[in-house]
């Protein structure tokens, strides 16, 4: 059990968005991507996602396979959706959903009321009403956010962002141009960091200025000393 609550951790990575001066209007319409999902180095897990934007709207779709003998203990594959409207500044999420099957107990979800600046969570069948912060992002949404935004210009982002268990706010620092390898190659990266509260988890990605900004590694070190990571291994994009 324990094990399948971290891979469901790793698939849904609890990533970042930042509230920062629009990086420009040409961001890609379609975006097709897979990543490795490693857990304290060994691979367990493949996923694959879709970006598409049209007439004002996009759709994410994430699918993770757990592999090896991870899949004798988690089964079905994970699936986390979010949909929601293209703004001037940037992925306006409505509706974020993450669950192995129509019928799963675990499963999570997020409605997004921005007239009426309410964030409804539902998760194991209850349901919590919470205000709503202005550029709240959900857990896949914000990966994709940053091709709207400039990462690189402050020294410190702050954010909100949903998982659709709880809405949290998070903080992180801001370091330019750190070099790492990569299954795609060499890369200037901008490194985020979390600066995180006590006993709680330390979280770290890596974006691409030469591809919009999208996420090519993340890290999560869990307070119990595991180490989870996602790292890509394959992009396509599409004006």
């Amino acid at each position: 059990m324990a094990m399948r609550r971290r891979l469901i951790q790793v698939a849904t990575l609890l990533v970042l968005a930042g509230t920062c001066g629009a990086a420009g209007s040409g961001a890609p319409q379609v975006i097709s991507a897979r990543f490795d999902v490693l857990m304290n180095g060994m691979r367990v897990g493949v996923m694959n996602e879709k970006y598409e934007a049209k007439d004002g709207y996009y759709r994410i779709v994430s699918d993770t396979r757990p592999i090896g003998l991870v899949a004798l203990f988690v089964g079905d594959n994970l699936r986390v959706t979010s949909r929601g409207r293209l703004t001037d500044t940037g992925l306006a999420p409505e509706l974020f959903e993450g669950k192995r099957s129509e019928d799963d107990p675990r499963q999570v979800r997020a409605e997004f009321d921005w007239e009426g600046q309410r964030l409804k969570l539902t998760r194991r069948g209850s349901t919590e009403i919470v205000p709503l912060p202005p550029q709240t992002q959900d857990q896949l949404s914000v990966m994709y956010q940053f091709m709207f935004l400039a990462p690189d210009r402050p020294q410190v982002l702050q954010l909100s962002r949903t998982s659709g268990r709880k809405l949290e706010q998070y903080r992180y620092t801001v370091h330019t141009g750190v070099e790492i390898e990569t299954p795609l190659g060499h890369m200037a990266t901008v490194h985020l960091v979390r600066q995180q509260p006590p006993n709680d988890d330390a979280v770290e990605v890596w974006l691409a200025p030469q591809h919009h900004y999208l996420p090519v590694k993340l890290l999560i070190r869990h307070r119990s000393g595991s180490r989870f990571e996602q790292v890509m291994t394959k992009l396509e994009i599409n004006p």
